[in-house]
């Protein structure tokens, strides 16, 4: 089915505010969850909802809690996200850090006890929009890992995000935004709702052979996800898991940690004024100049043209946006479940959703 971004977005707001979330944090987080699907992140869009209802019915999510700073040493801050809506705590601290940022030119910020996060990429977009260089790693706990470490055959860690955003004087900015799993676990949802098949090189069957089929993540006997480009990728994720769980979030993947089938995120931010470094004319300078020599590249064959990272997420926006966002129908399923679970009734869901 296809569905306009307003519409999916008001829908998603009221099963979060039957759920007794305000409606100033239901919105953002719907807005989120919404945003993410525009941009083609499906896996980290409204496929989430019924995880959401969930957590908040069992007590796993706290749909009231905000971002509370713990510690703060100037330019180095704790700050507990208090189990909240992710999409919530996440934009609160990022705010915080902004906010500091101005006095001590960076900040190095762990942000700990998010309920799923969402979109890592929104929060570098967050500063960067304010013209900061921001660079943010994360962790996932809280459930039973999903990913093999290079090498291994059995789960040991989860998709770790990576997030990086530099501003771009006049022009859109560079974000990367990526799991250190070759996909993100929420991509091997949709393509198993949707009855597909993953990319190659990014599943292994229970005995450690490649396979494409996503439901060795979902039927026994299990497989596992496998870090992006081989050993670098499993490198990266480690450095997530250590950056983002043990320092900032004091909580990892190892076994001695509850594991109660929540979703539970910590994050490593370094947000950067550029104006710190003094020389911001000619960094933005070569910032332009770089990016123009990158596009400027011939493209290879079956590639339209060189693209730098945002660019991608910026072109799904824009089609979504005109022609409507694609969801299949087990996703639909099970969001239509979630707001039934929450208390909508058919009626309701009908008129908020045709």
């Amino acid at each position: 089915m296809l569905i306009t971004a307003d519409k999916l977005t008001h829908f998603v707001e009221q099963i979060f505010v039957q759920m007794d979330a305000s409606q100033t944090f239901a919105h953002e987080v719907a807005a989120h969850l919404v945003e993410a699907n525009l941009k083609g992140h499906d896996s980290h869009g409204i496929g989430m909802t019924p995880a959401y209802v969930h957590n908040i019915s069992t007590g796993l999510l706290k749909a009231d809690a905000e971002a509370e700073v713990i510690r703060d040493n100037g330019a180095v801050m704790v700050i507990d996200g208090q189990f909240g809506f992710g999409q919530v705590v996440g934009r609160q601290a990022a705010d915080i850090v902004i906010e500091r940022v101005k006095e001590t030119g960076v900040v190095c910020a762990g942000v700990r006890n998010c309920h799923h996060l969402g979109r890592i990429g929104t929060y570098a977009e967050h500063c960067v929009n304010q013209g900061l260089v921001s660079l943010h790693m994360v962790n996932v706990v809280g459930h039973d890992p999903q990913v093999s470490p290079w090498g291994g055959r059995e789960r040991r860690m989860t998709t770790n995000p990576f997030a990086c955003a530099v501003p771009v004087a006049g022009d859109d900015p560079v974000v990367l935004d990526m799991a250190t799993s070759a996909v993100a676990l929420g991509k091997v949802r949709v393509a198993y709702n949707a009855g597909n098949q993953v990319p190659e090189g990014a599943l292994v069957d229970h005995e450690g052979a490649p396979t494409t089929n996503p439901g060795v993540m979902y039927e026994e006997p299990f497989g596992a996800l496998g870090p992006f480009g081989k050993h670098k990728g499993y490198g990266l994720a480690v450095m997530c898991e250590l950056l983002g769980g043990a320092l900032a979030g004091e909580w990892t993947a190892q076994p001695g940690n509850e594991r109660t089938n929540h979703i539970v995120n910590h994050m490593f931010m370094l947000v950067v004024d550029p104006e710190a470094f003094g020389g911001v004319e000619k960094f933005q300078t070569e910032v332009k100049e770089m990016v123009a020599y990158l596009h400027s590249t011939t493209p290879a064959k079956d590639f339209d043209k060189v693209r730098v990272p945002g660019e991608p997420e910026r072109e799904s926006m824009a089609d979504r946006l005109a022609n409507g966002i694609p969801i299949d129908e087990n996703t639909w399923a099970g969001v239509v479940k979630a707001a039934q679970r929450a208390g909508l009734t058919a009626e309701q869901i009908s008129e908020l959703t045709t």
